[in-house]
């Protein structure tokens, strides 16, 4: 059972318990593998806040891009953010816009590593070599 505040000690909250749940079945090389590929791919919560409230200076919707949420991101930036009223809800809910996109990127993380796990225990060992034969 792999420690989820020695892998990524900067988790908080609901995302914390989540990734945690994940982390609990897991060895300590695949919580390692698993923390850096996840590091590597979520979202915080501030950039989300900041780039949220950048949306009022005329550059809205850059969250929605950085969530993976093209199309929303074309009509914020299109539309003010939805004449600013977009931008505020999402103001009001970024943490639960970060959580949502953290929680599809460990999906995928898990994903991920179950298809290379996968890989490696279908390749065939060599038992030997040609030349010994």
């Amino acid at each position: 059972m792999a420690n989820v505040l020695k892998h990524l000690p900067e988790l908080e909250g609901m995302e914390l318990g989540y990734i945690q749940g994940i982390l609990k079945n897991m060895d300590e090389e695949q919580a390692t593998l698993f923390a850096q590929v996840y590091r590597a791919r979520r979202k915080d919560n501030q950039m989300v806040l900041v780039l949220c409230l950048i949306g009022f200076f005329g550059f809205a919707g850059l969250h929605r891009f950085i969530l993976g949420q093209i199309g929303l991101g074309i009509l914020y930036l299109l539309t003010l953010g939805l004449c600013f009223i977009g931008t505020i809800v999402d103001l009001v809910n970024y943490k639960s816009l970060a959580y949502e996109y953290n929680v599809k990127v460990a999906h995928e993380t898990l994903s991920l590593m179950s298809v290379n796990y996968e890989l490696k225990s279908a390749t065939p060992k060599n038992e030997g070599n040609e030349a010994d034969k």
